[in-house]
């Protein structure tokens, strides 16, 4: 187990790909010292997170675990999509972020014909740039997921991707702006599942699936919502979350991203420490107090699990 973190990380934000830095340096043991240090244990891991909740509960986790073994953290949240985290790895403005195994090999191997999350997993290392890798996939998993209400099941028969194409009514679908190009977006739609492309429509709503997304179905601005498989709205609301048999979406395990060079031994067994003990179950946890009212921060949802894990 990892010791007692005697220091707290403070949280900043970064605006688009700029690091703001305010370094959280923890006091305490190393359980998983394996006798090698490395020079890059002495140097500051800028830990990065998407442009929505879960993405930095996850990085304050992993932000928190490598601070309660004496390396240095900075953290920069909310940074953005994949394409802008992905240029600010490249660029040096951050060195660690939490991922999802199928986005992440879709987005720099469009064509890979890996299915299982074995398979996708196994094909990331040669799909990633120079530079960077990533370290053990959890299995945490939190995929994009088409969703309808229950009245339009029932009233159309709807409940697989595959019935898409035989509907008989337009469909809205309403996501992330950046879902209009993923090869899960309409497109895929049409490719994968022969839902003619003249009777799809794309709505774009930049909120990851919260909310507005939320809103937008119920209220019928839209009849297919794109919504993290993770996300409490979907049984909240009694949506009714579309089947995919021909696995459009890939599997899509949380695993970190990471800048080779700040990949010590003693960062590797700690992340890793963490994925093994992550689960799909604490995601839709952790996100449903991350909601309403009374919601916890991320920074406190990430030091109340790490607690409960008993990883320090």
């Amino acid at each position: 187990m990892f010791f007692s973190r005697h220091g707290r990380l403070a949280a900043a934000v970064l605006a688009a790909g700029t690091a703001l830095a305010l370094a959280g340096c923890g006091a305490g043991g190393n359980p998983l010292e394996s006798g090698n240090e490395s020079s890059g244990d002495a140097e500051t891991i800028i830990v990065g997170s998407a442009g929505f909740a879960e993405s930095e509960i996850i990085a304050q986790i992993f932000a928190q675990a490598l601070e309660a073994n004496d390396i240095t953290v900075d953290f920069a949240g909310q940074i953005g999509q994949r394409d802008v985290y992905i240029e600010a790895l490249q660029d040096g403005s951050i060195d660690l972020i939490p991922d999802y195994s199928g986005n992440l090999l879709q987005f720099f191997d469009e064509n890979s014909e890996a299915k299982s999350s074995e398979e996708v997993f196994a094909a990331l290392p040669d799909a990633l740039p120079d530079g960077f890798e990533v370290l053990d996939q959890s299995e945490a998993e939190d995929k994009d997921s088409y969703n309808v209400t229950k009245e339009f099941s029932e009233q159309n028969g709807v409940t697989s991707l595959a019935d898409l194409a035989g509907v008989g009514v337009p469909l809205i679908v309403g996501g992330n702006p950046e879902l209009a190009e993923r090869p899960y977006g309409p497109q895929g739609l049409t490719d994968v599942y022969g839902v003619a492309a003249a009777d799809i429509s794309f709505v774009p709503i930049s909120d990851s699936g919260g909310p507005l997304t939320t809103a937008a179905l119920l209220d019928g601005t839209v009849n297919i919502a794109d919504i993290f498989s993770t996300t409490p709205s979907i049984t909240e609301n009694g949506f009714v979350t579309l089947d995919d048999p021909l696995n459009m979406i890939l599997p899509q395990n949380v695993l970190p991203l990471i800048n080779s060079e700040k990949a010590s031994d003693k960062v590797k067994d700690v992340l890793n420490a963490v994925s093994a003990e992550l689960t799909t179950e604490d995601l839709i946890e952790l996100n449903g107090r991350n909601q309403g009212d009374e919601k916890a921060s991320p920074e406190v949802l990430a030091s109340d699990w790490l607690a409960e894990k008993d990883l320090f």
